[in-house]
């Protein structure tokens, strides 16, 4: 059988009850012979295997779990979410991570370019009606990175420098300004741990994003309450019809063949980054 993040969110179908009743979010029962790597508490949480395969489902897909007590995404803390990871850059920073790939004969570098998903949970309650709201959705990190990551702290730190130096009346040369956000355009390498001569403590930055209304999936009008929902971008009517199709598939190798006609499909226009098609089912 194949993996795949469609082949996963069958899985998750199949189970999607839990969703209302799991403390948290790693002790749902992920389908642990789909994945090459279980690591909870890192980027990536969880990273599906890569199939031999690859014309219809590549696998290898990266997974993300955020998990909130409110109707606001989580925090990203350490790590800027994106679409996209290497997974040479990703086996630099998580060496632990080849070696769990290995012990189950995934094939690492077959697939240098991962996509990289998010599974979402919000929960909301009132005073008025006590009964707790939950909305689940795997997405594609294209939901969250409509800036290239590089370009993202790269201008935030030039904000930094324009409210410093901007009215001060210190003239900040051009070509010294690029060279020092420069040095920002990789998180990885201003985030290492530093030592100061005779300091007793140690110096480590960290970046943490937080998503704003654009990116708040869970607050699109939408993503229903009690709803678990797959998202995905677009950009033509044949890759719309290619999504469809593997998530049919996806269902049909599941035994899931009659319930993929039980969700529901449509589409939802990111503020910043288009379109994304959407599938969804009640908890």
């Amino acid at each position: 059988m194949n993996n795949s993040i469609y082949h996963l969110f069958a899985s998750l179908f199949r189970d999607r009850s839990r969703f209302l009743t799991s403390r948290k979010l790693e002790e749902f029962p992920f389908p642990k012979r789909m994945l090459s790597c279980d690591n909870v508490g890192a980027f990536p949480d969880l990273a599906i295997r890569v199939n031999r395969d690859r014309r219809v489902f590549t696998g290898g897909e990266l997974l993300e779990l955020k998990d909130s007590k409110s109707m606001n995404v989580s925090s990203f803390n350490s790590t800027i979410p994106t679409g996209f990871k290497k997974i040479e850059t990703l086996l630099e920073e998580q060496p632990g991570i080849q070696i769990q790939m290995e012990n189950v004969g995934d094939f690492i570098h077959a697939l240098p370019v991962r996509d990289v998903f998010y599974l979402v949970r919000g929960k909301k309650s009132s005073k008025k009606d006590p009964a707790e709201v939950v909305k689940v959705c795997l997405v594609h990190g294209k939901f969250f990175e409509t800036v290239d990551p590089r370009d993202l702290i790269r201008k935030a730190f030039s904000q930094i420098v324009e409210e410093r130096f901007g009215t001060s009346g210190t003239a900040i040369p051009t070509t010294a300004k690029d060279e020092f956000l420069s040095a920002f355009d990789d998180h990885h390498s201003f985030a290492q741990t530093r030592h100061v001569e005779k300091a007793s403590v140690n110096v480590r930055f960290r970046i943490m994003t937080e998503v704003n209304s654009a990116g708040n999936i869970l607050k699109y009008k939408d993503i229903s309450d009690n709803t678990l929902s797959f998202l995905a971008p677009f950009y033509t009517e044949d890759e719309k019809t290619f999504l469809r199709m593997r998530m049919k598939t996806a269902f049909t190798e599941s035994s899931l063949t009659q319930q993929y006609a039980t969700l529901r499909q449509f589409e939802i226009r990111h503020i910043n980054n288009g379109p994304f098609w959407v599938f969804q089912s009640d908890l």
